[in-house]
């Protein structure tokens, strides 16, 4: 039973894009990324950025920071609204929203991880929204904005075409510290993805040549996405903001990913049998599952323990998904959410998981 969703009209080159910070306010901890993350925004998209008063606001209220995004999708002159960064506390936020400007003028919402809350009361709402994006994480910082992260902003705020989700062929976990003068211009520790991977997880050019984990039946899945960050799915679902009617997910392709505070692969596992206990992994044709960070500034590993425990979350996924649902496509390590090059991928839109030629694809329409 597909949810009738709206996908908002997109933006010209010379409209008006809100610039939020719905959780962390990141553009007052770090001012140089973020000035350099709006000259970036509208070279890569033309389109004009604009701050609200809680932008820069280190410890803003729960309530201004809804007061700002009310007025952002309230807005006729706004024409998308792109978060700075994720947090921790967006979950207060959500009660003090207004969709009246929302269902008046719905228009494209782009932001990851904690944001899966604003994703959710978005979907809740019927409108359709990019899983991804970041001005603080995914354009200010480096020498330039990667190139399939470029091509996707692109999509959902402008073009709306379809594209093929590939492998950019590197990935970092983090980046440099933001208060870091070559924050500007460098990169953070990047490393080549891992060789690709069939069925079993053996190394080695898996058939279709993807660089990812893929398992299930050999088929293709064509439906809307649904998720966010696995471990703020969870928080939604307590606060009741999740879906009520199970039968709105049925032939979905469910969107999860892990954060910079680095859940373990036993973590990983309670995780997902709170959405196979709620029904969620059966309901879905097929999962999509990011390739997670497992280092952070904190907590720093090597490469050969980075690897080990990638694969044991790619493990869990797989053993989880068919416990649930064996008829489930899976396909692991795509590049999208906390690490870097990053994806921007549909939420509410079309993607199509075909574990057949071992390709996905994405409708930013």
């Amino acid at each position: 039973m597909e949810r009738p969703l709206i996908s908002p009209p997109k933006a010209r080159p010379g409209d008006r894009v809100a610039v939020v910070s719905p959780s962390f306010a990141a553009p007052g901890f770090a001012p140089a990324v973020h000035e350099q993350a709006l000259r970036r925004l509208a070279e890569v998209t033309g389109l004009v950025p604009v701050e609200y008063p809680t932008t820069r606001e280190l410890g803003a209220s729960a309530e201004d920071r809804a007061r700002d995004l009310n007025a952002a999708f309230a807005d006729p002159e706004i024409r998308a609204v792109v978060s700075t960064v994720g947090g921790e506390d967006q979950i207060t936020v959500i009660g003090h929203l207004d969709a009246e400007g929302l269902r008046t003028d719905p228009k494209p919402f782009l932001g990851y991880s904690d944001n899966t809350n604003l994703h959710q009361w978005l979907w809740g709402h019927g409108v359709a929204s990019f899983y991804g994006g970041s001005t603080q994480v995914h354009l200010g910082p480096g020498p330039a904005v990667d190139p399939v992260h470029a091509a996707s902003l692109r999509a959902a705020l402008l073009t709306g075409e379809r594209l093929e989700i590939t492998e950019p062929g590197e990935s970092e976990d983090h980046g440099v510290d933001w208060l870091d003068p070559r924050a500007l211009s460098e990169f953070g520790a990047r490393e080549p993805v891992p060789g690709p991977h069939d069925d079993d997880g053996v190394g080695g050019v898996g058939e279709g040549g993807s660089p990812w984990r893929w398992a299930g039946p050999r088929r293709a899945v064509t439906g809307r996405t649904w998720g966010g960050c696995l471990e703020v799915l969870p928080w939604v679902m307590a606060a009741g903001r999740g879906p009520t009617d199970l039968g709105a997910l049925e032939g979905s392709v469910l969107l999860i990913e892990t954060s910079e505070e680095l859940p373990s692969a036993a973590e990983v596992r309670r995780l997902l049998r709170i959405l196979g206990e709620r029904g969620v992994l059966r309901a879905v044709d097929a999962v999509l599952a990011a390739r997670p960070p497992t280092s952070s500034f904190e907590v720093p590993r090597g490469a050969e323990e980075r690897a080990r425990l990638r694969a044991a979350q790619a493990d869990v996924v797989v053993e989880e998904v068919s416990r649930y649902n064996p008829d489930g496509v899976v396909c692991v390590g795509v590049p999208f959410g906390h690490t870097r090059p990053q994806w921007i991928l549909p939420h509410g839109g079309v993607m199509t998981v075909d574990g057949a030629e071992r390709r996905v694809w994405a409708e930013f329409g």
